[in-house]
């Protein structure tokens, strides 16, 4: 959903004509044989409202385009569990290195307030195509009237590869942020059953980077924990999935492969960490494209 689709009453009417009538229905359609059949698990919107919670001073988030971020998610949602009533929806919250700082999960809960889709929900998806450390569950948000790891430096759950725990992010691996994330939405949607999956395509490793805001093709990353509902914390958690299929490229460095320009090049792909970056590398596809560099190097470092 983006501006280009903007209808005539200003807010991007065509365009979410578009995404339900192509994709959202379709979707439903393809799914509904399956309702009751087979489990089924759909994550919404990957990044989508993440971005609308945190990005609200940028021009191209305005007010059309938050309407309708918001009107197409909710849309969906409600068309989907009406498809497929007996589908877990997960619906995306990025991951502890984005909506840790508590700051920016209030405000991704006040957009999901405004939805009233909580009760249609299983609960949230994290990590999804990104490279966060699952990590080790402390036994609580906070002790002694602090937050754990202020308390316990030195506890294997405080592990903080992203140095997120001294900017006032507790969300320093994807299972603390779990609790966080369900703490806040019992306070804002006031849902207490709330659960979340997490992607662990590709965080088997937790140092490679030199800085955790790097998202593109990360070299040195490996394989993670594959799809299992044997989780570290079962009360919370209801799985690790591998949610974004490993040697998918995340996007193109500027020259692709083929020796073109790309043309959806993100300078983020160009990021010291990424792989493509370096002499002697090979370019990266583009996005969604088999990276056949990536996909060995994930099998070589996995911890599975």
């Amino acid at each position: 959903i983006n501006a280009e689709y903007m209808g005539q009453d200003g807010q991007c009417a065509a365009g979410l004509q578009e995404y339900e009538n192509e994709y959202i229905r379709p979707l439903a359609d393809l799914l509904r044989p399956y309702s009751g059949v087979v489990p089924l698990a759909l994550v919404i919107e990957p990044d989508s409202l993440p971005n609308l919670a945190t990005n609200q001073g940028n021009p191209h988030c305005g007010a059309s385009t938050a309407a309708a971020y918001k009107s197409g998610v909710s849309r969906a949602v409600q068309v989907l569990k009406q498809a497929v009533p007996q589908a877990d929806l997960y619906l995306d919250a990025a991951h502890g290195g984005w909506l840790g700082w508590q700051h920016n999960l209030d405000s991704f809960m006040s957009v999901v307030q405004q939805l009233n889709i909580a009760n249609q929900l299983r609960g949230f998806s994290t990590n999804v195509a990104n490279y966060q450390p699952l990590g080790t569950p402390c036994p609580a948000l906070e002790s002694q009237g602090q937050p754990y790891c202020r308390v316990y430096q030195g506890a294997e759950c405080c592990a903080d590869p992203c140095n997120l725990i001294g900017q006032y992010n507790f969300g320093n691996n994807e299972m603390n942020f779990a609790q966080l994330l369900v703490s806040t939405a019992q306070r804002h949607l006031g849902v207490g059953s709330l659960k979340v999956i997490t992607d662990t395509g590709r965080n088997a490793v937790t140092d490679m980077r030199q800085s955790c805001s790097n998202w593109c093709n990360i070299r040195g990353a490996g394989a993670g924990l594959t799809s299992t509902t044997q989780t570290a914390n079962t009360s919370l958690v209801d799985a690790y999935f591998w949610l974004k299929t490993p040697g998918e490229s995340d996007g193109c460095t500027q020259t692709l492969p083929s020796g073109r320009q790309c043309p959806r090049f993100d300078t983020m792909c160009a990021s010291v960490d990424s792989i493509g970056s370096r002499s002697g590398e090979p370019r990266a596809p583009e996005a969604g494209m088999w990276f056949d560099y990536q996909v060995k190097q994930l099998a070589q470092n996995a911890k599975l």
